[in-house]
Order: structure tokens, then sequence, then C-alpha cells
């Protein structure tokens, strides 16, 4: 017996995505919903060997529904969300909105899997960013088995992180510099992302981070730890699909990069290649439409005592996104929404 399965915001990069998942993990759908936006209405989109036509998301009825992935943005979850979550229908979102929220679970389920259950207090589960979500399924073995006392992170992350404005900014860009006075100006990001990157990811805060960084801050301490300091500069590349990280991790305990290595070999959701040889790592391209969470160029820090230094690399449509959101939902159902 399955489940009947909303997607909203099916006709976006995450929303497709989702629809592509459920259907390769064979997750068990009895009925499937596509919703979008009045503006998409009847916009098809493929579910496995089907096809489906978008449904209005201002109309529909969640009554009955088990399970809703959302991938709409937070203002329309702020409208919606609660709206199926008090029809009786599990919200899974992938926003910023409820990230922060005491009562609302940030689940990565390679780290925190019973975070599911507090579900109840407000029938939502959140999805965390992107760039987190690959980094803490990298740390969570290592704090097992070290603590982590401190990580210092540089992102290098793809323009598909921005939605398909980033990407059709980038790919306009890249043709325009070929052709003389077809040129085009930066509009979703502050500066030209055609061979050049930015250290600029969502808006600038008092303290000088930017929003993106803070995320980061506060989720892996929601996700893994509150103990853990987490210093981050968050970056956007001339990539279209793949976030890469530059991890720099301070344990309590002493921890060799030799077992650091065989650690991760072993971890749930990651793929250690790590070969001290050119090309013996994972690059952006490589992790494209993959499931798991790279980790390269694994390496003692003789800088700090109990320091390993890593680069970590993961599709962010996939694991950042819609990948998470379907492996939550696969954990509310094995622990929570049990039927047959």
């Amino acid at each position: 017996m399955g489940y009947k399965v909303v997607v909203a915001g099916a006709t976006g990069n995450v929303g497709r995505e989702m629809l592509n998942i459920l259907a390769e993990r064979e997750f068990p759908v009895d009925e499937i919903a596509a919703l979008a936006s009045r503006k998409s209405l009847g916009t098809e989109v493929s579910f496995g060997d089907k096809t489906l036509k978008t449904k209005d998301l201002d109309t529909f009825d969640f009554t009955g529904w088990d399970i809703a992935l959302f991938a709409v943005g937070s203002d329309a979850t702020k409208v919606y969300a609660p709206k199926a979550a008090a029809a009786g229908c599990v919200v899974i979102d992938n926003s910023s909105l409820y990230r922060y929220d005491p009562q609302v679970p940030l689940v990565v389920p390679e780290v925190n899997a019973e975070a599911v259950d507090g579900y109840k207090a407000k029938n939502i589960i959140a999805n965390p960013n992107c760039s987190t979500a690959q980094m803490v399924v990298a740390l969570k073995p290592l704090h097992d088995r070290a603590r982590i006392k401190r990580v210092v992170v540089a992102t290098y992350q793809s323009v598909s992180g921005a939605g398909k404005e980033g990407i059709d900014e980038l790919w306009d860009q890249t043709k325009g510099l070929y052709v003389p006075g077809q040129e085009v100006a930066p509009k979703k990001f502050s500066k030209q992302i055609a061979f050049n990157v930015i250290p600029h990811i969502d808006v600038f805060l008092d303290d000088g981070s930017t929003k993106e960084e803070w995320k980061m801050v506060a989720e892996t301490k929601k996700i893994l730890d509150p103990k853990i300091k987490v210093t981050a500069t968050c970056v956007r590349v001339p990539v279209f699909v793949g976030h890469s990280e530059a991890i720099n991790i301070e344990f309590e305990e002493p921890l060799d990069w030799q077992e650091a290595q065989d650690i991760l070999r072993e971890a749930p959701g990651v793929m250690l290649v790590d070969k001290r040889e050119a090309g013996g790592y994972v690059t952006p391209v490589e992790c494209v439409g993959d499931y798991a969470t790279f980790v390269s160029r694994v390496r003692q820090d003789s800088t700090i005592d109990n320091g390993i230094s890593l680069w970590c690399v993961s599709d962010n449509l996939r694991k950042g996104a819609a990948l998470n959101a379907v492996q939550i939902a696969e954990v509310l159902g094995n622990r929570c929404l049990k039927k047959g």
C-alpha cells in the first residue's frame, strides 16, 4: 500500500527533480499530483513513464493526501504549507521559511533521521540549504569519531542554486562575450558570472557575512551539533550544476587522514574518490545526476592540532534539494506513516 503524494512547484528545476527521484527510487506512490502556479497551469511534467498535467496550487485541496514536497519558495510556502499541514498532509519544504523554527525538524537523513519524529508539532519538516546538506553528510561520521570543534568552509556554488534565471544568465553571458555588441549585463547576479567568481550569495548582514554563510552556520548547528563553531565564505562560480566545498575541520581528538578516509569510505551517502594523482578527485561535472556526496583530497592540516582538510562535491539539485526531500519522505514513511 502506497502514499498519496503532492509535488508543489513541479515545473521548476527542483520540482522536476523531485518527480524524477520519486520515480527512480520507486517511492511507494498510489497517487501523485503535480502542482504549479496559475501561469504554469496545464504544463506537462514527467513522472517515470507517465506524463502529468500540473494543477493549480492555489485551489488544490490537500485533504486526504499524505505527503507534499514543496519547492515553491518562501513566499508561496508561507501561504500554502500551513493549508496543507492543517489538512493532515505532511509538508516537506525546500525553502528556508521553516528551517530555523524550533518546532520544525531540519533533517538530513544520513545525519539526523530521528529528528523526523518531531514533525507532528506543525506537520512540517524542513529541508536544509543545499550547501549545508552535502557538508553535514561528510562531517557526521567524522564528528562521531573525533568530535568536531570548528569548521572553516569555502564554497564554490553553481548557478543552478539561483534557479533557472541563474542558469540562463551564465549561458547568455558566456555566448555574449564571444559576439561583439551582444554582451549581457548582470541581472540575477551582482556582477558578471561568466568566466568570473562572485563572493556574494544572498543578502549581506550587519556583521559583513552573507545570509548564505549564516545559513551554513545555523543549520550545521541545528542538524549536527550546536557546539560546533562554523565560519563560511560562500562563492558563486560559473558552473551550471554541482556545488563544491573546501572544508577544514578541527577536532577535539586526534584523527589521522588515513583513518578519516576509512571512515568516509564506509559512511552512508558518501563516495570517497581520493587518489593522490592527477584526476584522482571528483569535480562538479562528474557529480551531476548522482545521489552521492563525493569526498576527495583528504589530508592532514599540520597548522593546527587534530586538523583535517577535504574537498566535497555534490549535485545541488539532488542531494542539496530534491533527493534530500525524497529521502525525508522515505524516512517519514518508514518511521511514522507506515501503511499496509
